[in-house]
């Protein structure tokens, strides 16, 4: 199952830029709230099973917004990926490292991001989202506490980020539009093996990153155990599970967005983001082909 924000409404996608608006199409039995849909999963699941291709109607993919726009919690996972631990000179961390990103920075997959500042990096990550509550979850049983996955961004501004005695993480990682998310939230079983998905981006099409999650150190099994060992997962959470080596930082020189630029993210099996840089208070669409 395939599910996205359509202008505000949970909408059903399939193949072929075709889609279904699922309050109108259960006669009511779910809400039209996106946020709403990882808080009957297994039923919306099972529902949609039974939908005839017949239901599934051409959609503007211009108006996709965040699948997931109002999140309880938000985890971020930092050098989580073997070559990225490596470029930035640290060693693989022997536990998970993690922060949080704030919903409030969550935005669209393709609408624009105004650049604060003239340092502002990305980092394409595969994103988790929760579809059962989970407390202390083994290992072995994590995929399927599993709504989906989705593709995003962890924008950071690296000045703010290494201001003070310590990292500013979380802030510097949750300016306004520093999170975008899309173009749909995509079910586990969609993916042949969830744990070794092609992840990437590109500026200006010229790609920047490109790996695999199976470089991950913690990959999501690990995470979703030792988060739930000591905070309550709910539906609708997202995991940020990390970004893979490629970052404008660490380049010689380094190298950051800039106004005008076009950003562009992808998950093997998800789809892709293209976010616009703007200059400070800048507004404008990026346009999808397809979800």
């Amino acid at each position: 199952m395939r599910i996205a924000n359509l202008d505000g409404r949970a909408t059903l996608l399939r193949a072929g830029g075709r889609g279904v608006d699922v309050e109108t199409a259960s006669s009511g039995r779910f809400s039209h709230d996106p946020q709403q849909a990882f808080e009957h999963w297994p039923a919306l699941q099972a529902w949609a099973a039974t939908l005839d291709a017949a239901c599934f109607l051409p959609l503007a993919t211009d108006k996709l917004q965040n699948p997931v726009p109002r999140p309880r919690q938000v985890f971020a996972l930092g050098a989580n990926y073997r070559a990225h631990a490596a470029e930035a000179g640290v060693a693989p961390p022997e536990v998970p490292v993690i922060f949080t990103k704030f919903p409030s920075c969550l935005t669209g997959p393709c609408d624009a991001v105004a650049l604060p500042t003239e340092r502002v990096d990305w980092e394409v990550e595969l994103v988790v989202v929760m579809g059962r509550e989970a407390r202390d979850v083994p290992r072995a049983d994590a995929w399927s506490f599993v709504a989906g996955l989705t593709a995003g961004q962890d924008l950071s501004e690296r000045t703010m980020q290494r201001q003070g005695p310590l990292p500013q993480l979380s802030m510097a990682k949750s300016l306004a539009g520093f999170g975008p998310l899309g173009p749909a939230v995509v079910s586990v079983d969609e993916f042949a093996d969830p744990d070794d998905l092609e992840l990437g981006c590109a500026v200006n099409g010229e790609r920047m990153q490109c790996s695999r999650t199976s470089d991950l150190i913690f990959p999501v099994p690990a995470l979703i155990e030792y988060i739930s060992r000591h905070c309550t997962l709910y539906p609708g959470d997202l995991i940020f599970t990390g970004t893979p080596q490629g970052v404008g930082a660490t380049r010689r020189p380094p190298r950051f967005l800039a106004p005008g630029d076009v950003l562009t993210t992808w998950v093997e099996g998800v789809g892709e983001l293209r976010n616009p840089m703007t200059g400070p208070g800048g507004r404008e669409r990026a346009s999808l082909s397809s979800p």
